[in-house]
C-alpha cells in the first residue's frame, strides 16, 4: 500500500497515514509512504517518529530513496 502525502500539511499527512494504518489488512505487509525530501523534512521527520511507536508498526525503515518512508506492519494472528 502507497501513500502520498506531496502537497499535504503536518496535519493532513498525519490524518492521512492513520488511514492508511487503519485500513490496512492482514495482507498489507508493508506500508511505502511518499513524503518527499525538497520542501522540508517536517513530515519526514513526524512519520519516522511518531509512526514507530505505534501499535501496528514494527519498525521503520528507510528506503534509499530519500522521500519515502517505509512502515513494516504487526501480523495479528
Amino acid at each position: 500500500m502507497d501513500v502520498n502525502l506531496h502537497g499535504k500539511n503536518l496535519y493532513q499527512a498525519r490524518i492521512a497515514v492513520r488511514s492508511a494504518l487503519m485500513r490496512a489488512t492482514a495482507a498489507d505487509y508493508r506500508i511505502r509512504i511518499i513524503h518527499g525530501y525538497r520542501g522540508g523534512t517536517a513530515i519526514r521527520d513526524m512519520v519516522r517518529e511518531e509512526f514507530s511507536v505505534h501499535p501496528r508498526v514494527i519498525r521503520v525503515e528507510n528506503s534509499l530513496n530519500p522521500g519515502e518512508t517505509v512502515l513494516v506492519l504487526r501480523e495479528y494472528i
